[in-house]
């Protein structure tokens, strides 16, 4: 399949979308074209269930104008906003990233947590979990309390990565990490060297996947044939 894997940041933050691109750096030796867009239209970050869902219509209108070209498309946004939507307008491969961390998760430990945002963020992460059927492998989730413009001080944001993971670590017993948000992308590194257990950025982990699926050619939607 030709054209560009492309992940769609749904907030109309670029300082995130480019943590997204040099995160994805170590991905573009596979071969595959990676693209990654903000969607202009959208907040200046996710940080509420109703701001996830406005996301949705101009990212279903972006992936459409950008669909001729794309091998495949990733959501870039932890809450998987319009994932299923636009797996119905396309037989394309389309990853959400807090679906494809939370699979990457399980296959590195027994017990995963996560690191949100916000206080606010977690009641939507444990329904997505539920719905994965993975409740019982969730360890914790656990908040920094800084919004997502604010992960861009870098002293502060990784100070309370490491204070939030390490309690997610000794208390509640997670023997991996998610980040919880697509802004943190640029931490996964000092964190894992930090806490020294495996630390999953969702956005690396959805390309993964994603690039998986294209070399694989395999799909959510079997197209029917023609021969």
């Amino acid at each position: 399949m030709s054209g560009a894997l492309y992940i769609i940041n749904p907030n109309s933050s670029q300082a995130v979308t480019d943590g997204i691109d040099a995160a994805l750096d170590p991905l573009r030796a596979m071969g595959r074209e990676i693209v990654c867009v903000t969607l202009t239209d959208g907040p200046p970050g996710i940080e509420s269930q109703a701001q996830a869902d406005e996301t949705i219509a101009p990212m279903l209108a972006l992936a459409a104008r950008l669909e001729t070209e794309a091998a495949g498309f990733v959501i870039a946004c932890f809450g998987d906003p319009g994932v299923h939507a636009l797996r119905d307008r396309t037989a394309k491969p389309v990853l959400g990233i807090q679906e494809a961390a939370v699979a990457t998760a399980v296959t590195l430990g027994q017990r995963f947590g996560i690191i949100a945002i916000l206080p606010a963020s977690i009641p939507r992460h444990r329904r997505s979990v539920a719905a994965m059927g993975v409740t019982d492998r969730l360890a914790g989730d656990r908040a920094l309390n800084l919004g997502v413009a604010a992960l861009q001080d870098r002293d502060t944001t990784l100070s309370r990565m490491i204070e939030t993971g390490t309690a997610l670590r000794e208390i509640d017993g997670a023997d991996v990490l998610i980040l919880g948000c697509a802004g943190m992308a640029r931490y996964r590194a000092p964190l894992e060297a930090a806490l020294q257990i495996p630390v999953v950025d969702p956005c690396q982990a959805a390309a993964a996947m994603a690039l998986g699926r294209i070399a694989l050619a395999q799909h959510h939607r079997i197209e029917p044939s023609h021969a």
